[in-house]
């Protein structure tokens, strides 16, 4: 039988899965997208474009260098 999978997202705008059947991880939330593993890292694929913390971009934008 297939395990569902959901797609979850830290403070640091990160992606991962963790099963449905467990409550993520602390500092993990859901994204409300929800499928088999394939069909989360291929949604994983069009929505994390870039790969850096969110704390690097902002640092890097507040830099005028």
């Amino acid at each position: 039988m297939p395990q569902d999978f959901q797609v979850v997202v830290n403070d640091e705008e990160q992606y991962s899965i963790w099963t449905v059947a467990q409550e993520p991880p602390a500092g993990w939330r859901a994204t409300g997208f929800v499928g088999s593993r394939d069909e989360c890292l291929a949604h994983i694929d069009l929505v994390w474009t870039d790969m850096r913390p969110l704390s690097l971009r902002v640092a890097m934008a507040a830099d005028p260098r």
